[in-house]
């Protein structure tokens, strides 16, 4: 094992804030370490790792319980399972990305209205959003 850090050393370590390593804690992804009678708790250096994994896959879009369940197949070297769930978080990803564009294209559509500037005391898009 290797140096044994604080959990504000060990947050250092791993570019969040404290708060966030007791969360992961709450959420079950990382463990707490015994505390020693007027002592306080030490951490893995290693855990570091796993906190910067976890941070690594929430910029992907993965959820914590995602991180979770990729934290499990790790452990059972399940490939397979982790490629699907990738897969399908790619699915969901380029989805978001194709609603995205549409709302794009229909707000620039409602801004080259109100660039336009015809005069009129309506707004094009209060007047598109109040719509029945």
């Amino acid at each position: 094992m290797g140096a044994e850090l604080t959990i504000g050393k060990l947050a250092e370590a791993a570019g969040v804030n404290i708060e966030t390593i007791r969360y992961y804690q709450r959420r079950g992804l990382l463990d707490e370490p015994p505390k020693p009678p007027g002592g306080h708790r030490r951490y893995a250096s290693e855990q570091a790792k796993r906190v910067r994994f976890i941070k690594r896959a929430q910029a992907l879009g993965f959820t914590l319980d995602e991180v979770g369940a990729l934290l499990t197949l790790d452990v059972a070297c399940a490939c397979m399972e982790v490629l699907a769930l990738a897969t399908r978080k790619l699915a969901l990803i380029e989805k978001k990305m194709a609603d995205l564009a549409a709302m794009r294209q229909v707000l620039v559509g409602l801004v080259q209205q109100c660039d336009a500037g015809n005069g009129s005391a309506v707004c094009p898009i209060i007047d598109v959003l109040a719509r029945d």
